[in-house]
């Protein structure tokens, strides 16, 4: 039995066969129209995280008004930064970070407040996180994350649930990740930001959202 989904009836189909899944597309029909593109969750959690490492007023124009998002914000702005979404976009100032650990309530909730360790541990020298929450995808451990803080200088102990980092001064080293993961990809960069030294992460994501937070660093 053939189960069809046109997406548009001239030009491309979608079959659903004995023989597998197929899209078909017809030709020979000129292209045309706008489609407007949201704006990438995946790529503004890191950047928010990434304000940690910045003094002054920073302002990120189009940012989603999504629930991770605003969880992000509340993250930052319970370590003492001051968070305010204007009609350019959302404006972060952190001048006055005076907190280490961001509450579990938050963490629990989202798995990216993970992020914020690296930029706290390389700004502050400290931080302190309960393992994140809020990831259905089965289990993902954060080993490599910490793997990556522990090979620039950071002493790491996991204690109750939490995890306790502290590095008086971060140090640029090699790095090599079994697994090119996202996040440890991301973490590491933030923390690699304000270290002496230059840092290599061999085997890094190559994500767009990589690209976007490494443009992020740089600007």
């Amino acid at each position: 039995m053939l189960n069809r989904a046109s997406v548009s009836e001239r030009i491309i189909k979608s079959e659903s066969a004995a023989e597998g899944n197929k899209i078909l597309v017809r030709g020979g029909t000129p292209l045309y129209g706008k489609i407007d593109i949201s704006p990438s969750k995946n790529a503004i959690l890191p950047i928010i995280a990434a304000t940690l490492l910045a003094e002054g007023e920073i302002c990120i124009p189009q940012v989603p008004d999504l629930s991770d998002v605003r969880l992000m914000c509340e993250v930052v702005s319970h370590l003492g930064g001051k968070v305010n979404r204007r009609e350019q976009g959302v404006v972060f100032n952190n001048d006055e970070i005076d907190q280490y650990e961001p509450p579990y309530e938050l963490v629990r909730k989202m798995r990216a407040s993970i992020l914020v360790m690296g930029p706290l541990l390389s700004r502050r020298g400290r931080v302190t996180i309960s393992m994140p929450g809020g990831c259905a995808i089965g289990t993902r451990p954060i080993d490599l994350h910490l793997k990556g803080l522990a090979a620039m200088g950071a002493s790491i102990n996991l204690t109750a649930g939490k995890i306790e980092a502290r590095a008086p001064g971060l140090t640029g080293a090699a790095i090599y990740l079994d697994f090119p993961s996202v996040g440890a990809t991301e973490n590491i960069m933030m923390a690699a930001a304000l270290a002496r030294g230059m840092t290599v992460i061999e085997n890094a994501a190559l994500e767009p959202e990589i690209q976007a937070l490494a443009e992020f660093i740089n600007a």
